[in-house]
């Protein structure tokens, strides 16, 4: 109730244009009964005695469906649809009351008729027309000239808020679709002038100035394809977000954004069993470690949206974990969260913090990931992503935890380097941790993760904005690449569908050119390739492939029955023969003794071709 006069104060013009309306309304009904002529004195007395309660019934209806709270300049057809309703309902009420009062005698039945009409015309067509002028305004040639990319619906809504700017900021000269049925139709009252390979040639006929692709669904190979065009007109281009990020329906001006790399390199959106997910996470108790991390903040997020009862985070870097912190405590969420400061490496807090949180499901995302670095200090990589894993692993298996799941990369497949490698050993030992324990130990691998920290996009975005030169290792040089809210999706699928023991591995779609993202993001910057940034290649450093590989050839892949999900089959291990490596691995460790290293990785990994103990790369490119 308190709210309802509160609504009434913030509109009370509306509702006092529509009481004018509502009784000019009543007025006419009379007048036009009596046909434009004299209306009887006893006549006009009944209609004025009665006009309050016509006033009130007609706006109350009006508050019962909401018409008044509509944006008259954004009025539709749904909100006609309204006005239908209220106006019938109001209609009703005052014919209920009259009859109850006086059984018709001083109102013609007739007037009640006409009167609901004449609402009807004077309320909808108030806020059409002023709808009318307001679209006219915007169609004043003032502001840019904008041409538009997609006459879909995104397109629709785009061009009707762009008109409706004041003071107009763009003026709409056409739009291209590659839809051929929709060629010379008019999208309020805007021309569809042709398909987007015409795009060049029209936006110079048209005199843009502006383009804005009107597409959220693109693909990304579609994106690209609509960049290239855009590009080859040497005009400026905006997009629209991706659709997921369009959840509301609607779309406006200040939606338009700068196309970055993510909208050409992202794919489609995955399409998830979230039913699965939830059903894995609900009620249990969720460690992640590496919490964060690129990957394991947003495991973190998406566990507490998925309801987790408790979600435990355990990270070494202060900062990293009083960042993600914050962002979670920000979330209205059931799930308790709890932040430990510790390291995977150290035994007795890794068993300490099983036997107090009693995990039920581990997502293990601790881990050195930047190769280059860890090519001349293999005990590093050997006691973080070995050591660390086996810690983790161990107490997970003692704790009698039911998921173990091991955050693996696709550079653990024929590894040249010294992470990929120990990469792989993690995985081998996961898997004969897993073959003789009620704990369900699975694997998730996927590639390179746009914009992760130390990945190949930061750095250069850093090298664009510094002037360049972007350096890139080698021409040829691809990558698999994914976003980060895929790959967590995805992990997130992989556990819960997982029997233990699988290596799953992420369809990573195709391997992308890292000459191509170069090239990309220099343009994206608004400068060219070569003219205004130079691009250096500086050669492959130790430890780097040309391209990655998913599969091992032992490993043949299957289909999971979920779309991007696909299941590696996992290769015979020696578990005996895995543990007693692993610990002659930390044996080594603990003396600092590297020497021994490398063999003993060769020993379980015997595909590494990595370069010997203490050689450290000093060419630290981008890749």
């Amino acid at each position: 109730m308190i709210e309802n006069i509160r609504f009434i104060r913030r509109r009370w013009p509306v509702f006092l244009t529509d009481a004018i309306l509502v009784s000019l309304a009543w007025l006419l009904a009379y007048w036009f009964r009596f046909n434009l002529h004299y209306i009887p004195p006893s006549t006009t007395s009944a209609a004025l005695q009665y006009l309050p309660l016509v006033v009130l019934a007609h706006l109350g209806a009006g508050m019962l469906f909401g018409f008044h709270r509509i944006a008259w300049r954004f009025v539709s057809a749904t909100d006609i649809g309204r006005l239908i309703k209220s106006t019938v309902v109001g209609a009703v009420i005052v014919a209920g009351v009259l009859l109850l009062l006086d059984r018709w005698t001083t109102v013609p039945r007739s007037v009640l008729v006409l009167h609901a009409v004449l609402v009807f015309l004077f309320l909808g067509g108030s806020r059409v027309v002023y709808r009318w002028i307001r679209e006219r305004e915007g169609e004043r040639p003032d502001g840019q000239r904008v041409l538009l990319v997609g006459a879909g619906q995104a397109g629709e809504m785009l061009v009707r808020d762009m008109r409706r700017t004041t003071p107009p900021r763009y003026q709409i000269v056409g739009i291209v679709d590659d839809d051929s049925a929709r060629h010379g139709r008019d999208i309020r009252g805007v021309r569809v002038l042709g398909a987007v390979d015409d795009l060049p040639a029209i936006a110079k006929q048209t005199d843009a100035d502006r383009i804005v692709i009107a597409i959220p669904s693109a693909s990304a190979s579609e994106m690209r394809r609509l960049v290239a065009k855009c590009e080859a007109t040497s005009l400026p281009y905006r997009t629209l977000p991706k659709v997921m990020d369009v959840v509301d329906g609607t779309v406006d001006s200040s939606d338009v954004k700068r196309v970055e790399i993510e909208d050409l390199l992202g794919r489609d959106p995955v399409s998830l069993d979230h039913g699965a997910i939830g059903a894995g996470l609900s009620d249990k108790r969720v460690l992640v470690t590496g919490a964060g991390g690129s990957i394991g903040s947003e495991l973190c997020r998406q566990i507490q949206r998925h309801g987790a009862r408790e979600l435990i985070l355990f990270e070494r870097n202060e900062f990293n974990l009083y960042s993600i912190q914050q962002e979670l405590m920000a979330v209205d969420s059931s799930t308790h969260v709890t932040y430990i400061l510790g390291d995977v490496c150290d035994a007795p807090a890794v068993d300490t913090l099983f036997r107090t949180h009693k995990p039920d499901i581990v997502f293990h995302a601790a881990a050195y990931k930047h190769v280059p670095l860890l090519e001349g200090q293999i005990r590093e990589s050997v006691r973080n992503n070995v050591i660390g894993t086996a810690c983790v692993a161990d107490a997970a298996d003692a704790a009698g935890c039911e998921r173990f799941v091991l955050i693996s990369t696709d550079k653990a497949v024929n590894p040249s380097s010294a992470m990929g490698a120990c990469k792989r050993v993690a995985e081998i030992y996961c898997r004969a941790l897993g073959s003789a324990s009620t704990t369900k130990f699975l694997t998730v691998r996927f590639g390179n993760v746009l914009g992760s920290a130390g990945s190949v996009v930061p750095l250069f975005r850093q090298q664009i904005e510094a002037g360049g030169p972007v350096t890139v290792t080698h021409r040829d040089v691809t990558r698999y690449f994914m976003t980060i809210a895929e790959s967590c999706q995805l992990i997130l699928q992989a556990s819960s569908v997982g029997e233990g023991g699988e290596i799953f591995v992420l369809d990573m779609g195709e391997p992308i050119s890292i000459t191509y993202l170069a090239q990309q993001m220099i343009r994206l910057s608004g400068k060219q390739p070569g003219a205004d940034i130079e691009i250096v290649y500086t050669g492959l450093r130790t430890g780097e492939k040309l391209e990655e590989t998913l599969f091992h050839n032992d490993e043949p892949s299957s289909q999971t029955g979920y779309p991007k999900l696909l299941l590696a089959q996992s290769r015979s291990v020696d578990a005996e023969r895995t543990k007693a490596v692993v610990l002659a691995m930390s044996g080594a460790v603990d003396k600092f003794d590297e020497a021994p290293l490398p063999a003993l990785v060769r020993e379980l990994v015997p595909e590494y071709s990595g370069a010997p103990a203490g050689v450290v790369s000093k060419n630290d490119g981008g890749s």
